[in-house]
């Protein structure tokens, strides 16, 4: 593995920005100073007016492998998270066949160590009766418990109160909950099915899918949390209202319930149907101008702890599909960094805090290992930014396997140059370039 020099770089970095000299052997970041030698042998990156982050943990994937690689695998979705500056992933366990024992984790681990361009972890599904193997678990290599409150790509919802609550008790991983109330949903359904019959709108997710839905399912998880004591995390909020069940203090070690929002959330809202479609049909759905300016409002604040992207590739031929029949969900991970950095420029987000939400946070929440920080002796995962380079989104620019995107002709103004992957370039300039150092995420707890 040869040594990196990385020169002149605005660190970015618990929250200040430095310029400073990134030196990078074995895969280690061996030392930041801010005038370091170019040794021999040495690969020279230089950073002039460049930004050094840490590399993004994105902690909401789905790689659809294996069972589902006709939407996408862990190549080619690997790639398309380090095209965009993502160097750690958490996939989601609704793969076919659902990954819910150790053993069929253990056979996505291995597709992973094979194909990966990045590093990676997993979370093993809840069911109504696998509390059993939840327990058996290796808690130092399986990222969470994946807990389907509402029903999904995948059909994983745990429907029985007992089980859900057996769950909160006795879990020893922290409950990553997907909140949504399959009750009400599928009473808003039929209501849309008596206006619509079969020709429902995209835009109608909204109604069906609703905020009620939302919040009567998150309410439910935060009170068996606090009931049982259990690690919350509530993946993808998407509603002004369930901001309430959340504490406004920022994350910290002794934090218990935590939020996540996710791009798509931050990025559309309900007024985006009319030219987007089914493109951003997902669950639970994009919702009102409001909501959307909520959940921006919470990022800043500190009440939302993380971004993920809820990376979720389906073909154009099946989101092309008539709403009852179309897939939710969307490819996302190559571009959630870029759509956060164009909200720096325009000063609605910093970017010490979009670190924080995308690199730091995630690292903290999941208690993963020396990842996360630009820090001596922590694993080189790092991008480089570089602002004032506007570039539009085109397909030609796509690393998903589906080959299309919610954001095709939208212009960023900021671009990621490099990213590095336990001290190996697995991206540089438009161009993918394979590693040896992708490896699985290790957790202390």
């Amino acid at each position: 593995m040869e040594n990196i020099l990385i020169k002149n770089a605005n660190i970015v970095d618990s929250g200040t920005i430095r310029q400073s000299d990134v030196f990078i052997r074995n895969g280690i970041i061996e030392r930041i100073d801010p005038s370091i030698s170019l040794s021999p042998g040495t690969r020279l990156i230089a950073a002039d007016n460049l930004y050094l982050i840490p590399g993004v943990i994105d902690t909401h994937v789905h790689f659809r492998d294996p069972g589902l690689t006709h939407k996408g695998d862990f190549a080619t979705e690997s790639a398309a998270a380090a095209a965009g500056g993502v160097t750690s992933v958490i996939d989601m366990p609704n793969t076919v066949p659902a990954a819910v024992t150790p053993e069929l984790l253990d056979e996505k681990f291995a597709i992973a160590a094979k194909t990966s361009s990045i590093n990676y972890s997993f979370m093993i599904g809840a069911s109504k009766d696998n509390i059993d193997d939840i327990l058996r678990a290796d808690i130092t290599r399986v990222a969470a418990v994946k807990l389907f409150l509402g029903s999904s790509t995948g059909d994983m919802g745990v429907g029985n109160a007992e089980a859900v609550e057996r769950i909160f008790v006795s879990s020893p991983l922290l409950i990553a909950a997907h909140c949504e109330d399959d009750a009400i949903i599928a009473a808003n359904l039929a209501r849309a099915r008596e206006e619509f019959g079969d020709n429902i709108p995209a835009y109608m997710h909204a109604s069906i899918r609703d905020a009620e839905a939302c919040f009567e399912s998150s309410q439910y998880a935060v009170s068996l949390a606090k009931k049982t004591g259990a690690r919350l995390h509530i993946c993808h909020i998407s509603t002004a209202r369930e901001l309430g069940l959340l504490s406004a203090i920022k994350f910290n070690s002794s934090k218990k319930i935590t939020g996540e929002v996710c791009t798509h959330h931050l990025f559309f809202n309900q007024t985006d149907y009319a030219l987007k479609d089914n493109l951003i049909k997902v669950n639970p759905s994009v919702k009102s101008t409001e909501d959307q300016q909520a959940l921006w409002d919470a990022l800043v604040s500190g009440k939302i702890d993380s971004v993920g992207s809820d990376h979720a590739p389906h073909t154009i031929e099946e989101k092309r599909l008539p709403y009852l029949k179309c897939p939710s969900g969307g490819p996302m991970v190559q571009h959630s960094l870029p759509a956060m950095l164009s909200e720096v420029v325009k000063e609605r987000i910093d970017i010490e805090t979009v670190v924080e939400k995308m690199c730091h946070n995630p690292a903290r929440i999941f208690g993963i290992e020396k990842r996360g920080f630009v820090r001596e002796g922590y694993f080189a995962d790092l991008a480089l930014v570089e602002f004032n380079s506007p570039w539009r989104v085109h397909k030609e620019s796509l690393k998903y396997k589906c080959g299309w995107s919610a954001f095709e002709n939208r212009m960023f103004p900021a671009r990621i140059t490099h990213t590095i992957v336990g001290g190996q370039v697995a991206y540089a300039d438009g161009r993918i370039y394979p590693v040896t150092s992708a490896t699985a995420l290790t957790f202390e707890r």
